[in-house]
């Protein structure tokens, strides 16, 4: 079971600033999902053969990943790639070896 301190810490962790209803309402939807994964616990499950993929199952086209996906793939063709000095060139601050950028997380 999830207590209030459970969901403060984790809206702490994920830097979120929730109020105190959203506290309310978050430690409601958290154990409202825990008590149904309890329940899926409990089903027999011994004679399911486990899968990875889902998609063949519900209409989605069968076959390799390369046959189901070759409409949406391009060729993977090596090309030219940009030389550092290029690379830096238009960047608003550099080491000369690295691009440099603001700290965007302050805790």
């Amino acid at each position: 079971m999830v207590i209030e301190k459970d969901v403060a810490g984790v809206a702490d962790l994920a830097y979120l600033d929730l109020a105190q209803e959203e506290r309310r309402r978050m430690l409601k939807d958290l154990n409202s999902i825990l008590r149904f994964i309890d329940r899926l616990n409990q089903l027999d499950t011994s004679s399911v053969e486990p899968m990875a993929q889902v998609a063949g199952r519900y209409g989605a086209p069968q076959g390799s990943a390369a046959q189901v996906f070759a409409h949406a793939m391009r060729p993977d063709e090596p090309g030219p790639c940009l030389s550092r000095e290029e690379a830096l060139r238009n960047a608003p601050e550099t080491d000369g070896t690295f691009f440099k950028v603001p700290k965007v997380i302050e805790r």
